[in-house]
């Protein structure tokens, strides 16, 4: 069994359901204090988080992950236990196994494998947390929080997200698109459904401006982002009987927008919607990041370069997909990349990774960290 294949394995056998790391970063840490690393926990709340650091000078370039995942829903829905790493033919199966676990471990070995090799200049890091999956409060977001009151600024940072969609290497993620999610809460007046004269039916009232917020073609996209995506995702009225007018309709929406938008400028558009309609509502917003983009090409080309000489496929330079924590690292000034397993299988029953695929990994994050060496003069 190689290094990575075994680290993976013991990382999937925790049950580190979000925000509950499950002693992960316990396993990493001791493997990279043995590597010469200076590792620091970082705790906020519920959620755990480590920085390892190693090196004095130089840019800082930083593996970037988490140990959280989501739940694995019935077990029987499962062929195999989800927190038993289990082989079967070319795959691996478990619950974080391609979203990120191997990841993580193949970024551990190949740092070991560097090390052992040279002597890093740069400075070399890594900040994992347990917050990635859940609310991202208490995660990245806060440690970049505390790095920016300290001026602590990471230069690359290389992301472990299961990136890749039909193969490892096919697609590597340059920039996120931004995600801003609304609860909606149109007022009424209840009333019985055969006198409508003593009631104010909230239905009736948001179906215009709902329908024109659906229609609306919010941007064009770029070059680097497709149009911004408008979705309602959840309607809630009435007591459950056909014969109440509600006095109450709940929707919630959310936009996955590119660079050619801002939050400011949605909130505003759709609430002139729904003043214009002249609707009693309340509104609540939750922005889960603003879009960004690597528009630099260093840390971009070296991934690339490194995919294709360990792989042998040339990836696409995408920005699809959901939230990362790349949106918290990027406006640091961090060149930000992404480049991880298949994302086929990943938040469903029988996740799972080609085994194959694990080994490829390390071997492309060690290729990137030389070539990052190179790079620096």
């Amino acid at each position: 069994m190689s290094a990575t294949l075994d680290l993976a394995k013991q990382l999937i056998e925790r049950a580190s359901i979000t925000p509950d790391d499950k002693d992960c970063q316990q396993i990493l840490s001791e493997r990279l204090t043995a590597a010469g690393f200076t590792c620091k926990q970082y705790p906020f709340d519920e959620v755990s988080n480590l920085w390892a650091e190693i090196g004095e000078t130089g840019p800082l370039f930083v593996f970037a992950g988490h140990t959280d995942v989501v739940p694995p829903g019935p077990l029987e829905e499962w062929s195999f236990d989800p927190f038993t790493p289990t082989e079967d033919g070319e795959f691996l199966y478990g619950r974080g196994a391609a979203d990120m676990k191997s990841s993580l471990a193949a970024m551990i070995t190949a740092s070991e494998s560097f090390l052992a090799d040279n002597s890093p200049n740069f400075r070399l890091g890594f900040l994992i947390t347990s917050d990635e999956e859940g609310q991202a409060i208490n995660g990245t977001r806060k440690v970049i929080e505390m790095f920016n009151s300290k001026e602590k600024k990471i230069d690359y940072c290389l992301i472990g997200e299961p990136s890749s969609t039909e193969s490892l290497g096919d697609t590597i993620k340059i920039g996120r698109r931004g995600s801003l999610s609304c609860k909606l809460k149109i007022k009424g007046i209840k009333g019985h459904i055969a006198y409508p004269h003593l009631a104010s039916n909230p239905i009736h009232k948001a179906l215009p401006a709902l329908a024109e917020l659906t229609s609306i073609k919010w941007d064009n996209g770029n070059n680097d982002f497709p149009p911004t995506s408008f979705q309602i995702s959840n309607v809630n009225a009435g007591v459950g009987a056909n014969n109440v007018i509600p006095d109450v309709m709940e929707v919630d929406f959310n936009l996955r927008y590119s660079t050619e938008l801002n939050a400011g400028a949605i909130k505003n558009q759709v609430q002139a919607i729904l003043d214009k309609d002249e609707i009693e509502y309340e509104i609540k917003w939750h922005l889960s990041g603003e879009p960004y983009l690597t528009t630099e090409t260093e840390l971009i080309d070296i991934v690339a370069e490194s995919v294709t000489e360990e792989t042998g496929v040339t990836p696409q330079r995408s920005t699809t997909g959901g939230t990362s924590d790349g949106r918290f690292v990027s406006p640091a000034g961090a060149q930000v990349v992404e480049f991880g397993p298949c994302n086929i299988t990943i938040h469903k029953f029988n996740e799972r990774i080609k085994i194959a695929d694990i080994d490829k990994l390390a071997m492309v994050y060690e290729s990137v960290l030389n070539k990052m060496r190179r790079l620096v003069k």
